[in-house]
């Protein structure tokens, strides 16, 4: 089956629908008490994005047989907890003591809508619900690939090499590091993720996991790119602001136009991992990720 870039933009905006009707059911209603911390947790999850994270999840759950429904409990529990947990960690990295950002999706990051002990509370809980319902899937490998994607070897462990390299010089190894932990990981765990709900074999979920590692890293480093040049409007946050703090990015490390090359040359192999003549939507998304502008 071809794909073609309106089919991408549908499916595309039909499973954000699906992710936002998800966040809007399993997260309590604002006015349920404490109502500060319900109103924080669904200011933040219920802001946007491009959910690409639950999105990979699914249509790699799809590539492998699965088949997405109303009745399909345990991919739909797995894609929430993705989105619930990637919102949780850009509460905590807009915090004063991480980034400091004061806009987030084109409004104000939670800690400046609310406080900073409700933003830091907020994320908490965010990451508690996101375990409910990871282990609601019944799978106890799921349950694995999502914590040890996000802690102290992946998204946590990424975020502390980050605030670490803060104004220091460094490699295109030290970023790549960096990236692959504190960003790739969740990625690399959203495509296993729905191959591993899906039932795949070995072979397939290998095959998957190098496209999510590639994508992954592609993403990040043109995430790098966009701060440099991208449109604020677009983006809905400030621009630059990693230069101003001198993060470690890859085009600090290699420059932006090797950062674009290496980019192009990760996406073109995230699709290669597919039959040339195979066409289905993960290489879409992958190409769509290698032509973002926000």
């Amino acid at each position: 089956m071809t794909h073609t870039a309106i089919d991408l933009r549908t499916y595309l905006d039909e499973k954000r629908e699906v992710v936002n009707h998800l966040i809007d059911r399993y997260l309590p209603p604002s006015d349920t008490d404490p109502p500060s911390l319900h109103q924080a947790m669904r200011y933040s999850a219920l802001a946007g994005g491009k959910r690409l994270r639950p999105i990979l999840a699914v249509a790699s759950y799809e590539y492998c047989g699965g088949e997405d429904s109303e009745n399909a409990q345990a991919i739909r529990y797995a894609m929430t907890a993705l989105e619930l947990v990637h919102t949780y960690s850009l509460i905590h990295d807009d915090l004063p003591c991480m980034d400091d950002d004061d806009l987030r999706r084109g409004q104000p990051t939670c800690h400046k809508k609310f406080n900073e002990a409700i933003a830091v509370l907020a994320g908490d809980a965010l990451h508690d619900i996101a375990f409910e319902l990871i282990a609601r899937t019944g799978s106890t490998l799921a349950v694995v690939e999502l914590a040890q994607a996000i802690g102290t070897l992946g998204m946590l462990g990424g975020q502390v090499a980050d605030v670490e390299a803060e104004g220091k010089p460094v490699t295109q190894d030290d970023v790549i590091d960096i990236h692959r932990r504190k960003t790739g990981a969740l990625i690399r765990c959203a495509v296993r993720l729905g191959a591993i709900l899906a039932g795949a074999d070995k072979p397939t979920l290998l095959k998957l996991t190098t496209y999510g590692e590639k994508t992954g890293l592609a993403f990040q480093i043109i995430d790098d790119i966009l701060d440099i040049e991208g449109d604020p409007d677009k983006l809905g946050k400030k621009v630059g602001a990693d230069t101003a703090k001198q993060k470690a990015t890859y085009p600090a490390a290699v420059g932006l136009e090797q950062a674009r090359r290496d980019a192009d040359a990760l996406i073109n192999e995230a699709v290669s991992v597919f039959a040339a003549d195979e066409e289905n939507l993960l290489k879409s998304i992958a190409l769509y990720i290698g032509q973002r502008r926000r």
